[in-house]
């Protein structure tokens, strides 16, 4: 009962994270398609990848000191940053899923682009969590 109750605990940590993640990911890519680039490519390509991988950063922050900081045995900045390593391959994997699952849901109802972009997001957001608590942070056997 106790393990139920610790991922209880975690989850909204997690999906608050994952709002400041949001937060993030669209500020810099407001930042970046209005200052920074002018073209389509820069706009539509560029921007979003830099604000993808700023986003993932500020989650990986959050779940390294905040979510999951109780597993987390060795804080070299090599284990950070292997971790991290991880973690990215993870999230873009999960994002990847996410956009498939959108447009499985799409082609399956025919909703709206934000209603399956809801749906979607729910799914690979229990998707990223189970990872994050399974494997990147998972709990070392004693």
């Amino acid at each position: 009962m106790g393990r139920k109750i610790e991922i209880l605990k975690k989850f909204p940590k997690f999906v608050g994270a994952n709002a400041l993640g949001t937060v993030v990911d669209t500020a810099v890519l407001w930042v970046f398609s209005h200052f920074v680039f002018s073209t389509y490519v820069g706009d539509y390509i560029i921007s979003p990848i830099i604000s993808f991988e700023c986003a993932v950063f500020t989650n990986y922050l959050c779940s390294y000191y905040f979510i999951w900081r109780d597993r987390v045995e060795c804080c070299s900045l090599k284990s950070f940053f292997m971790r991290y390593f991880f973690y990215n391959l993870s999230s873009s994997a999960v994002f990847l899923l996410k956009m498939g699952i959108l447009l499985l849901i799409e082609l399956i109802f025919g909703w709206n682009v934000v209603v399956c972009n809801l749906a979607a997001l729910c799914i690979s957001g229990l998707i990223n969590f189970s990872m994050g608590e399974w494997v990147i942070f998972r709990q070392k056997s004693k």
